[in-house]
């Protein structure tokens, strides 16, 4: 078990994404989907949940601010804040793929020091907790050391597929697409992937899981801007930072030259 869990406050957390989780698995297939104005999917689960973490933070941790995808997007001017995404995968949950995670992590100075990815359709929760480790529901997970099981894909974003497709030089491993940031840089940190490319991931797609790879030791860098510390008061809702994360770091810069790619194509 992880060293915070039994703190009454952690333990209301998790309750909390309890509630959020159950209620996501009951909407799945049965919920519309519409346009936010910057052309990406929302739906009613969505704005729930997002309130549901909204309401539920201000009573657990009162004097911590929120920044999240569905609400404030400004970096609270609080000593501690949630960074939230409340169901990243949207068009996998809108559209029925059974693909999609809960993401939110607790900051103090500007930096992560806790933080929960919970993959409701699987039931499988991950906690990290700065200079502790990282559990998946309850038991502590060890350090990838290189990939496993033969281990040779890596993980793409929608908007850095065409960048591989154009560059002459052969993608060194084979290309899965999950549709869920979180989970895409996730599955590095688990062994299952070798590298993972985002292209325009923003603030609350890499909360949680920025944690989670560094203490699993793994390599994960800004391309561009780093998101890192967060300064209060700053407009987050339209800043991308687009990263490279590998397993080591033979792989990251055996894959740089494609993340370096995204930046001039």
């Amino acid at each position: 078990m992880s060293p915070l869990s039994s703190d009454p406050q952690w333990q209301a957390l998790h309750g909390l994404v309890d509630q959020v989780a159950e209620r996501q698995r009951a909407d799945f297939g049965h919920i519309a989907s519409s346009l936010k104005p910057d052309g990406s999917l929302v739906t009613d689960c969505d704005r729930w949940s997002d309130a549901t973490f909204a309401d539920g933070l201000e009573q657990i941790y009162p004097a911590d601010g929120l920044l999240s995808e569905e609400g404030s997007t400004a970096v609270p001017q609080s000593e501690c804040c949630w960074v939230v995404d409340p169901l990243d995968g949207t068009t996998n949950f809108s559209v029925g793929l059974p693909i999609w995670a809960i993401s939110l992590a607790r900051f103090e100075a500007g930096r992560p020091i806790e933080a929960v990815i919970d993959v409701p359709p699987l039931r499988q929760r991950y906690v990290a907790v700065r200079g502790q480790g990282v559990w998946r529901n309850g038991e502590r997970l060890s350090p990838p050391g290189g990939p496993r099981h033969g281990c040779s894909c890596a993980s793409l974003c929608t908007r850095s597929l065409p960048v591989i497709q154009k560059l002459p030089q052969r993608f060194p491993a084979k290309t899965r697409m999950l549709g869920v940031a979180s989970l895409n840089l996730l599955g590095v940190g688990l062994g299952t992937m070798l590298a993972a490319l985002e292209a325009t991931p923003k603030i609350w797609d890499l909360a949680g899981v920025w944690l989670m790879l560094e203490e699993l030791g793994c390599v994960i860098r800004p391309l561009a801007d780093d998101p890192y510390p967060l300064q209060p008061g700053a407009p987050l809702g339209e800043a991308s930072y687009p990263l490279l994360a590998a397993c080591n770091e033979a792989e990251f810069q055996r894959f740089l030259p494609w993340g370096q790619a995204l930046l001039t194509h």
